[in-house]
């Protein structure tokens, strides 16, 4: 795993934080199989980071990966609520600045990744295009 480094300054390495790396994996392969190229894992930005930036034919995709055993407490796309929105947007402006503001079609795409805790792979994984629109009050 890319941060190997992290883990021993983490007071309780968990078996949460795998699930979330082996489920932005999995999202990344599935993403790949059904037609997007992977461009940025994991883009830093001082206003969040975003898990998966990709191409889409003639869309830049700004990709949110969100990882659970279940549904018991709702789908994981529930966990991308107003605020999580509003970090993504402004990371995604600070992208789209680096690339000297180009003009292309971008959305958001959160992707749920259903892994059971003692499975060897993910049950199920989903899509969900165009999740959200830029927050207020951004634009672009």
């Amino acid at each position: 795993m890319p941060w190997k480094w992290l883990r021993p300054l983490a007071r309780q390495p968990t078996a949460q934080i795998d699930r979330g790396e082996r489920g932005e994996e999995a999202a990344a392969r599935y993403l790949r199989r059904v037609g997007y190229k992977i461009l940025v894992r994991r883009f830093k930005s001082r206003y969040g980071e975003i898990d998966l930036v990709c191409r889409q034919g003639e869309w830049l995709v700004f990709v949110e990966v969100k990882t659970r055993a279940d549904e018991q407490f709702g789908a994981p796309s529930e966990a991308v609520n107003r605020d999580k929105q509003r970090h993504l947007s402004r990371a995604a402006l600070e992208y789209l600045r680096l690339l000297h503001n180009p003009s292309v079609r971008w959305r958001f795409d959160v992707v749920e990744v259903l892994w059971p805790p003692d499975a060897a792979a993910p049950r199920e994984v989903r899509v969900i295009e165009n999740a959200f629109d830029l927050s207020e009050p951004f634009v672009y």
